[in-house]
């Protein structure tokens, strides 16, 4: 489904570029990039390896910032911001899904998903609401008390996404979601993906190499050498 929300852009990327030093060199994996995601749009971003895919991620979530451009996201320049300021704004803002999970491994399901509210001025009556409803919106209702090392590596990125989403952010960003995972429990979790695009109206921005993880998003966009070089639109039903 090409989105025609064009008015409504949740994010807007003008003349992005970034760069770090590496050594005595200068590295640029970003270059005077443009970009608008609308509202509720699920896009893939793919290119090769270095092609600026996850530096591009990591701006849009803000935990890092470039060199040059303004990124607008809600209308508010992010680009702008202070390290604490970017934080603050993160929390409420941002859900980041890693390809590896990143649970801790003493806690049990439900508490890994809690994690992120310990930080939010919430009632413990709240927080146990809010997990509870990531948790069965991510499909592990009865497996609360379940320690990581007890579950399958699908149900343990189920858990990461019950944890992005249990602030309730109107942005996920998700890192190759995926790609440690073998293709039955990957096809599960991009229909999960897809079911919080379209039902929760959530603005999903995904990394991948794989191109059945990318069909499920509603566009699909190439990078290479920090630029947008191919917009494929593909139609969801």
């Amino acid at each position: 489904m090409v989105s025609n929300k064009i008015e409504d852009n949740i994010i807007r990327c003008r003349r992005i570029t970034k760069q770090y030093k590496k050594g005595s060199s200068v590295v640029t994996p970003l270059h005077d990039l443009d970009l608008d995601i609308a509202r509720g749009d699920f896009l893939a971003l793919m290119g090769p390896s270095g092609s600026g895919k996850t530096t591009l991620l990591n701006l849009i979530a803000g935990i890092d910032s470039p060199t040059s451009g303004e990124l607008l996201v809600d209308s508010e320049d992010i680009s702008k911001l202070n390290r604490g300021k970017l934080t603050k704004w993160r929390r409420c803002n941002v859900g980041y899904i890693f390809q590896l999970y990143h649970l801790v491994p003493v806690l049990t399901a439900y508490e890994n998903v809690e994690l992120p509210l310990l930080i939010h001025p919430l009632s413990r009556e709240e927080r146990h609401k809010r997990v509870l409803l990531a948790l069965e919106l991510a499909g592990l209702h009865g497996r609360e008390d379940h320690y990581p090392r007890q579950l399958s590596g699908g149900q343990e990125q189920r858990v990461a996404i019950a944890r992005a989403l249990v602030a309730d952010p109107p942005i996920l960003v998700a890192d190759e979601p995926t790609g440690d995972l073998d293709g039955e429990s990957a096809q599960q979790i991009m229909q999960l993906l897809r079911k919080l695009s379209q039902e929760l109206k959530k603005t999903i921005v995904m990394v991948t190499h794989d191109p059945k993880a990318a069909d499920c998003a509603d566009r699909c966009l190439n990078l290479e050498k920090g630029k947008l070089i191919l917009k494929t639109h593909q139609s969801k039903a």
